[in-house]
């Protein structure tokens, strides 16, 4: 039987893998999609994922994360589950049926987001079918076909979206987009997957996830207000053509939070809940898995930024310039969003769930105050910048994220047993090494003109920097992935060859 760190290290690979693989899908379409729709096509999709994203958080109900928690969870446990997802999915899409028209009322009475918002929750469905076989490969640390459903759906998805939009759809292309990568997605899973679930529901097997599960969909709630309180207030407030630059400069930098919040928990949980028993591993085992993150997180964030103006210009041209500082700002801010992340999922696998959503209220009452000081100024715009406003609200939302992290990692290493001498010593290093290769990025950028040259030098510099330094440091981290990369690579080729 494999370890648990053979386990944690191939779960990691295959995570780093399906982000790698679906970034890379999402963002080619993403690209297409730009370049062929407006910026009032995204706000008029923007407007509607405000809503869909309480509809799939309602769905859950936590009750993933709390399977997830759990050391050994029951066929009619995993099967209560997806009965309820299943329910609930239903009952919410009759509900959002009706009450399309009050929220084309919300954005100035745009009376084309009914028929758009009744076909985008086509998906809430799709995607609840797909949560409990998602989770089982997650909890046995097995994400392969995780990897490949994402892949296929985001392939087909991206297809159907480019095809449409190129045709002159508009934001019914990112709608029919949405709705056929649920439908693949869920298709694959259940078509490889042999469990299935038994004809019953056990309302015993459901009040004992309510504990941790309804923390956790307490938190998920606050935290999914967090995210959609400026796409709504810039849609009402401001207009769809401004929400479009902002869901656009959104969409780009979560593709690296998100990616990288995604496989932690995925990847960390389930290890995480095996030693939960064992306080010396588990403060260990939190403390590599801190050091990993900090290798990745700074560089990805960090880089992005740097090369964000020339990034935008290679992809886009200058359509979406207003959205280039958003697109930074938001970066910055994602630095401590994932370091928030991995800070409740050493609480998860403790089981202290509350202590997650007393992050999630203060970010939140945070969040308010800060929203509330720079609301007047949030219609600012120039003929330069037609987003001023936007940008400075974002500040706001930024120091108001720090402050969070500051707070969760003072009640995380207080839980962990942990001094703060080792949290910081886990992260600085790297934060250090990649503050060194920023100044090199932009000396390298100097001596070329074209945006993709830019692009390309910055990016070389970067890596040469980082990796050479961490190499002659004797990175531990860095020995330890290239060496299981090394050895997967040469695992595969043998494969290959027998």
């Amino acid at each position: 039987m494999a370890s648990l760190k053979t386990k944690t290290a191939r779960s990691l690979k295959w995570n780093i893998v399906d982000k790698v693989s679906t970034q890379v899908l999402y963002a080619i379409t993403g690209i297409v999609l730009a370049r062929e729709l407006s910026q009032e096509d995204f706000g008029l999709v923007g407007a509607v994922l405000i809503f869909q994203a309480f509809a799939s958080l309602l769905v859950d109900s936590g009750f993933s994360f709390a399977l997830l928690q759990r050391r050994r969870p029951s066929r009619l446990d995993y099967s209560t589950v997806l009965w309820f997802n299943l329910g609930v999915a239903a009952v919410l899409y009759v509900g959002v049926w009706f009450a399309a028209p009050l929220i084309a009322d919300i954005f100035q009475g745009d009376r084309r987001l009914i028929p758009l918002t009744r076909a985008m929750f086509v998906a809430l469905p799709l995607n609840a079918a797909a949560i409990v076989q998602a989770n089982r490969l997650m909890k046995a640390m097995d994400v392969r076909m995780i990897a490949a459903s994402n892949s296929l759906g985001l392939a087909v998805g991206g297809a159907t979206g480019i095809a449409l939009a190129i045709s002159g759809f508009g934001a019914w292309a990112i709608v029919a987009q949405t709705i056929a990568i649920a439908a693949v997605k869920s298709l694959v899973l259940w078509t490889t997957s042999r469990w299935r679930p038994l004809a019953r529901f056990s309302w015993a097997s459901l009040r004992s996830f309510f504990g941790l599960g309804s923390k956790m969909m307490l938190s998920s709630f606050l935290n999914t207000v967090f995210q959609n309180l400026y796409s709504f207030f810039i849609g009402n407030r401001v207009n769809l053509t401004a929400l479009g630059y902002y869901s656009q400069s959104e969409k780009w930098s979560r593709m690296g939070t998100a990616s990288l919040s995604q496989v932690l928990t995925s990847s960390f949980v389930p290890a995480l809940s095996a030693v939960q028993n064992d306080p010396d591993r588990y403060r260990r085992l939190a403390s590599k898995m801190t050091r990993f993150t900090a290798y990745l997180l700074f560089p990805a964030m960090l880089w992005l930024a740097t090369v964000a103006k020339p990034l935008f210009h290679t992809l886009f041209g200058t359509k979406w310039d207003a959205s280039v500082y958003l697109f930074q700002l938001l970066l910055f801010r994602g630095i401590f969003v994932v370091l928030n992340s991995l800070a409740s999922n050493f609480l998860l696998g403790l089981g202290h769930g509350s202590d997650i959503v007393r992050q999630e209220i203060l970010r939140d009452v945070l969040a308010v105050v800060a929203l509330a000081v720079t609301f007047p100024y949030m219609t600012l715009s120039t003929a330069a910048d037609p987003v001023a406003g936007v940008a400075i609200m974002l500040w706001g939302q930024v120091i108001a994220t720090i402050l969070t992290w500051l707070y969760t990692m003072a009640v995380t290493l207080r839980r962990l047993g942990s001094a703060p001498g080792t949290y910081v010593s886990d992260l600085a290093p790297y934060f250090c090494l990649t503050a060194i290769t920023v100044p090199a990025m932009l000396g390298a950028a100097a001596l070329v003109s074209a945006p993709y040259l830019k692009l390309a030098v910055e990016g070389a510099a970067a890596l040469a920097i980082y990796i050479g330094i961490n190499a002659a440091l004797g990175s531990k981290v860095q020995k330890e992935t290239f060496t299981y990369l090394r050895g997967a690579f040469a695992k595969n080729s043998s494969i290959k060859k027998a």
